[in-house]
């Protein structure tokens, strides 16, 4: 995108997320949704479409240009991310990344607009983050395909019109071989969505269960088609990777909102007679945010800069990832120890960015995921014992 136009975007999301947005997180944490007014001004924006390619109707973005968006994004909630977030993911890259081209002449433009949203259904009780160990199973019905199992924690489940599903294909292949992808339209006889789950936090983004029961779909449904088959891991770890890079942005934005409280806070909070911005243990503690958040932004930038290029696809994403979840968890505990007693009272924003910041070092795998891969990446046989 040009530079010009690329900073009118950022500019425009800005306004959009302090100004609209903010003013409205505790009613969103309170009742658990997302206004249908935000989630219309999201779609005439493009937000749902903003990492899709243009010649489907997406803005696309560079993942540079991503991260950068996400800095902005993560100022507020991050259930608005999330009400976009798989469109512009781990769903809609699964059929830039796999999918056929009549795939994604029918999808992505609909993806990209908001008309649709997708969800990834890989998760399962008993495969988190290891799917190697995936039980949903399809076998082949005629001309069609025939699936049975469980998704877990879905996000966007509840709200989806398709589901990026991935399931085991070939029974007798190890590992991570033998499993495809297929698009599983909502409403399909025999696939049922839990009611949602109640989660400790990032209230307003909504995930649950998905069930599929002799779920039948037509061989078209193969991402991929025939070149598709038992090559569903190969493209979730395509999609998840451009995932990692993109989650450590957010949490850098929400590092920067967890900082700018504790200071404005310790600014105007008085002990003593003076702000508890004057104590030299206050201002460590803000000190050591601030510092974090910088490391956060640099690392996550690079990042990013090396998945553009082609250079770093994996080690990088794992770092910044692992790095950024870690950093803004520290964060916020110290934005609720800024704030004392008010910071565990809920209606203030750093108690529910303290619920909402534990999740980042748990999906998009977790932070022991990404230190074995890392460590596995640099050490090579070596790792293996």
């Amino acid at each position: 995108m040009d530079a010009a136009d690329f900073s009118d975007v950022l500019s425009e999301v800005r306004r959009f997320v302090r100004e609209r947005v903010v003013p409205l997180e505790a009613e969103i944490d309170a009742k658990d949704e997302m206004p249908a007014d935000i989630r219309e001004a999201a779609r005439k924006m493009g937000l749902f479409g903003f990492a899709l390619p243009e010649e489907y109707g997406g803005l696309g973005l560079s993942m540079y240009e991503e991260a950068r968006l996400m800095f902005e994004l993560g100022y507020t909630t991050p259930s608005l991310r999330s009400m976009f977030g798989t469109n512009n993911g781990i769903a809609g890259h699964v059929l830039m990344v796999g999918g056929t081209a009549e795939q994604k002449a029918e999808w992505l433009p609909r993806i990209a607009s908001g008309d649709v949203l997708a969800s990834f259904a890989l998760t399962e009780p008993e495969a988190g983050s290891d799917p190697s160990t995936l039980t949903t199973r399809a076998h082949r019905d005629g001309d069609d395909w025939v699936v049975n199992g469980a998704k877990r924690y879905i996000t966007n489940a509840p709200l989806a019109d398709v589901f990026m599903v991935f399931a085991r294909t070939d029974p007798d292949a190890p590992g991570t071989r033998g499993i495809s992808t297929f698009l599983v339209p909502a409403g399909t006889p025999g696939l049922t969505v839990a009611p949602r789950d109640h989660k400790m936090g990032q209230f307003g983004a909504w995930t649950a269960d998905v069930y599929f029961d002799d779920v039948r779909v037509p061989s078209s449904a193969l991402v991929g088609g025939a070149a598709g088959l038992n090559r569903g891991f190969a493209t979730a770890m395509g999609c998840i990777a451009h995932g990692r890079v993109h989650i450590s942005a957010l949490m850098v934005g929400m590092a920067e909102r967890l900082v700018d409280e504790s200071v404005s806070y310790a600014s105007t909070r008085k002990q003593s007679g003076k702000p508890i911005g004057s104590f030299q243990l206050v201002q460590g503690l803000i000190a050591d945010s601030q510092t974090d958040y910088y490391a956060g932004r640099a690392t996550v930038l690079e990042a990013a800069r090396a998945f553009d290029a082609g250079t770093d696809t994996k080690v990088g994403p794992s770092c910044a990832k692992y790095f950024a979840s870690e950093m803004v968890c520290r964060v916020a505990d110290r934005a609720v120890q800024v704030h004392g007693g008010a910071g565990y009272m809920r209606g203030v924003a750093v108690e529910r960015f303290y619920r909402d910041a534990r999740l980042f070092r748990i999906y998009e795998g977790t932070s022991q995921i990404q230190q074995v891969i890392i460590a596995k990446a640099l050490l090579g046989e070596a790792a293996r014992g």
